[in-house]
């Protein structure tokens, strides 16, 4: 009896388990259903756009899976520093890059791939009434920016420094997204951002454009990390990104030729 039992058992796992192996080779999409994963550290301020080309790149990469950690550039090459296992990093500037490439961790050289320019983002309809980069210095208005360390940060202070303009903003934050949700969530009446970051945000916010916001250009480079596991698919990233695809979702989401 105990045999009838187990063998009955057996002939309704197998075909449970073989079921569950073709299931994980059609999700991987790759020889042998084997998926490989190409871990990206990229800029807050590229969440869309990468996004987009992350799918772009799998479609033509069978068995391959884009995996993003978007933030701070900052806190991206810290992270990396310490050991974090990415593959590609992508910066908002190109004082965090220097940092990699000081560290001896990229695994070739930066490659410059958009520029991007400061924009001042409100809630709708502009309550406030804010016209200028100098207002963001009138009293009582609530200002949000990015920390001095973070790109968007480092461009704010030196705006304000080229225009004389002294900010005492009420929140300093670590990522420029964290400074638009600032905005869209009402509790701030106004935050320095990118020009593409008002773009994706749409009717959540109001832009508020500045003659000077030319004067102070971001510049994007990306590079391979040293010791990457899948050193040829980080290069063909980068090289992905740099090349007509990725340029075009680029420019579409309102970034600038580098």
């Amino acid at each position: 009896m105990k045999s009838l039992v187990l063998t009955a058992v057996l002939a309704l796992t197998l075909p449970l388990a073989a079921c569950g192996s073709d299931s994980d080779g059609d999700a991987g999409g790759g020889s042998g259903g084997e998926t490989t994963t190409l871990t990206v550290y990229a800029a807050a301020s590229l969440t869309a756009t990468f996004e987009e080309i992350g799918k772009k790149f799998e479609a033509e990469h069978d068995g391959v899976k884009v995996e993003f950690d978007f933030g701070g550039s900052s806190n991206l090459v810290t992270q990396i520093q310490e050991g974090a296992p990415a593959d590609v990093f992508a910066s908002a500037d190109t004082a965090n890059m220097d940092k990699l490439v000081d560290a001896d961790l990229a695994g070739g050289d930066p490659q410059d791939f958009a520029t991007n320019t400061l924009e001042i983002a409100t809630p709708p309809d502009n309550p406030t009434g804010v016209a200028s980069f100098q207002d963001l210095a009138k009293k009582g208005l609530q200002l949000v920016i990015c920390a001095p360390e973070v790109p968007c940060g480092a461009a704010t202070q030196t705006m304000a420094d080229n225009l004389g303009v002294t900010l005492k903003p009420v929140s300093e934050e670590q990522s420029v997204t964290d400074v638009l949700a600032k905005v869209t969530s009402g509790e701030a009446d106004a935050g320095v951002v990118y020009v593409t970051d008002v773009t994706a945000a749409g009717d959540a916010v109001t832009g508020v454009t500045f003659p000077e916001s030319g004067d102070v250009v971001n510049t994007y480079p990306i590079a391979p990390v040293e010791g990457t596991d899948a050193e040829d698919l980080a290069d063909d990233f980068v090289e992905f990104v740099l090349g007509d695809t990725g340029q075009s979702i680029l420019a579409d989401a309102g970034f600038g030729q580098p």
